[in-house]
């Protein structure tokens, strides 16, 4: 009799007090928890880091803008990689140097953005659309995927 008792408050009182059960719950599950909380940040950070960027071309995109439109293309990286190859008529303005040499860019034309690989383009498009021009974008997969599409560089 004794035992039906206490099974009985045992059950009670699981279902009576929820903030102690889900308290333990989290206290036998943290570990999985945050495997699950840090998994889903990283499918997140790819998509809040593209957003900052702002919008990316393609490269057949990029030379539909460039002819269309006459875009000015910015080459970001070292003028040590600069001057291995480039793109046709690309400036060479170093991440580092975006905010002291803006003003060489007109602002009433579209801006390309150029990189190795289409990642380190996004801080230097953001500080282009801070400085105020209004069409900046980034060359998705940098000179590495306008090479790989077979189109011209400048040695």
């Amino acid at each position: 009799m004794a035992r039906a008792s206490i099974e009985r408050h045992f059950i009670i009182r699981s279902f009576c007090d929820p903030a102690s059960f889900h308290v333990q719950f989290f206290i036998d599950n943290i570990f999985l928890i945050t495997i699950a909380f840090l998994s889903g940040a990283m499918l997140v950070w790819p998509l809040i880091r593209s957003r900052a960027a702002g919008p990316a071309l393609t490269t057949l995109q990029a030379t539909q803008l460039i002819n269309s439109k006459n875009a000015q293309i910015v080459d970001v990286r070292s003028p040590e990689d600069f001057a291995k190859g480039s793109l046709p008529n690309a400036k060479n303005l170093p991440t580092a140097a975006i905010k002291d040499r803006a003003g060489e860019l007109k602002k009433d034309r579209p801006v390309i953005v150029v990189c190795n690989t289409g990642t380190t383009a996004g801080p230097a498009a953001a500080q282009l659309r801070a400085a105020g021009f209004g069409e900046v974008f980034v060359l998705a997969g940098g000179l590495a995927a306008w090479r790989e599409a077979g189109l011209p560089v400048k040695k």
